[in-house]
């Protein structure tokens, strides 16, 4: 019987990722700040433990300026999770980041507004550095497996995360481009930014499910059902990409995550 604390890799992603693990188990778990999006399923990935957690819930009931990060991000850490891979949905505002396609980001921008982005509320006060959003250990056995399954990921982005959820107006779209940045996303922020506070390395995989409005494209308006239908039929490949990542990852860590909180208090 495997062992919660057996479980040193997570995966955040929706509910079509079910599948990908052997012999899953849910676990309910509380903590100091409510419960998380849903029980946390562990299974395994060719023998490897693996914790998946559904961000938007089962039933994709909470949208992405209400889901509860804190507490999806601290119920991993409890079941000892110290690398999380969190693939998302994301929109392209460069037309060589095609529908289908992989980014592995590489920088972070957040536009949000109100949302609990911090464990460290006081007394003591705590400064972590997020130069570097994501985990360069990750991003770089991401970006080598997706190139060894054929898969067409690119190396390095930048993901802007809107509050949501709405989509973009044609003026903010062309603005976020004007900007240099390169996908656009609701959850990345403050997910990735919480997995740090708590020295868990995090990568992000975003799946580009559409091409922004402001890009002349001459589609119409993104639509919640077209980036649903791109996601959904690209979700093969995304399995195939997890799966031949999580084998890999080696059990020691030396990057930045690991040591996040050194001289931040």
């Amino acid at each position: 019987m495997m062992k919660p604390m057996d479980t040193t890799i997570g995966v955040i992603g929706g509910s079509g990722f079910y599948e990908f693990l052997d012999g899953a188990r849910e676990v309910a778990m509380e903590t100091p700040y409510g419960l998380p999006s849903a029980p946390i399923s562990i299974g395994r990935i060719e023998g490897t433990p693996v914790a998946f957690l559904p961000r938007h819930g089962k039933d994709h009931q909470f949208p992405p300026h209400v889901v509860n990060y804190r507490a999806n991000i601290w119920a991993l850490k409890e079941l000892g999770v110290r690398r999380i891979i969190g693939p998302c949905a994301a929109g392209s505002l460069r037309l060589e980041m095609e529908p289908g396609q992989f980014v592995i980001s590489d920088q972070l921008v957040d536009r949000t507004w109100g949302r609990h982005d911090t464990f460290y509320d006081g007394p003591r006060t705590t400064h972590v550095a997020f130069d570097q959003p994501y985990c360069p250990e990750l991003r770089a056995l991401a970006l080598a497996r997706a190139r060894e399954v054929g898969i067409v990921a690119h190396d390095g982005g930048t993901v802007v995360t809107i509050q949501g959820p709405r989509f973009s107006t044609k003026a903010e779209s062309r603005w976020f481009q004007s900007l240099g940045w390169e996908v656009l996303n609701m959850t990345q922020y403050p997910e990735a930014y919480l997995a740090r506070e708590l020295e868990i390395c995090y990568v992000n995989i975003a799946l580009i499910t559409d091409y922004d409005f402001g890009l002349e494209t001459g589609a119409g308006p993104v639509s919640h059902e077209a980036v649903l239908r791109v996601f959904t039929d690209n979700l093969t490949r995304l399995r195939t990409l997890l799966t031949a990542i999580v084998p890999r990852i080696p059990e020691a860590r030396d990057c930045i995550c690991s040591r996040a909180l050194a001289g931040a208090t």
